[in-house]
């Protein structure tokens, strides 16, 4: 299983994408992630045009099929379908635009939600896993206020699916989403810089 270790103990991880916080070369990083074995990774390069986030997952799933580690596309739901990746993640209003007929070609589909209503939604929709957040303080969400372990704790009793945290996520805190009812943690800049794993 893909874990983590904070503090010692070992917290499920799903690593999150982000070419602009790698310093050094891209894919060589992703390979560090990869051996590091988290749950899954995200390719999460929205800013990517669909032709070059194609090239770019082109590489990608080649590494995450060598160490084992799920490859989840995230956003083009049509890259996915072109290239034959059976894991998605969305934002919560592209899973509702999905077809029947685009959800039943995916195994694993990853919704991101932001409240206790989206979450239910999203397991009605056929949402096989959610991301929640934000959920601390953290400088990808400047000036908005974090939704806090509460919230969290809602969401995970409010469905029946697996939740992973994100937002401001950290060894010291990690551990406190579990405990509220997470199967694990998402994090970016853990995984993309490398003084900050951990």
């Amino acid at each position: 299983m893909i874990m983590c270790m904070c503090k010692n103990e070992k917290i499920p991880s799903i690593a999150i994408t982000n070419r602009h916080q790698v310093e050094g070369d891209y894919l060589e990083q992703i390979k560090i992630v990869a051996k590091q074995r988290p749950d899954s990774i995200i390719l999460r390069e929205k800013d990517l045009p669909a032709n070059e986030y194609e090239e770019l997952a082109k590489q990608v799933i080649p590494i995450g099929k060598k160490y084992q580690v799920p490859v989840f596309l995230h956003y083009y739901v049509d890259v996915a379908k072109k290239l034959g990746v059976t894991n998605i993640h969305v934002p919560f209003l592209i899973l509702q635009n999905m077809t029947s007929k685009e959800k039943d070609l995916f195994l694993q589909i990853g919704a991101s939600i932001h409240s206790v209503e989206e979450a239910m939604e999203a397991q009605k929709q056929g949402a096989t896993r959610l991301i929640a957040g934000h959920i601390f303080e953290t400088s990808c969400k400047p000036g908005l206020s974090p939704r806090g372990l509460d919230f969290l704790r809602k969401v995970c009793q409010s469905v029946t699916i697996p939740v992973y945290a994100i937002g401001g996520i950290t060894d010291k805190n990690a551990k406190e989403c579990i405990m509220a009812g997470t199967k694990g943690v998402c994090m970016m800049s853990a995984f993309m810089k490398k003084d900050k794993q951990f």
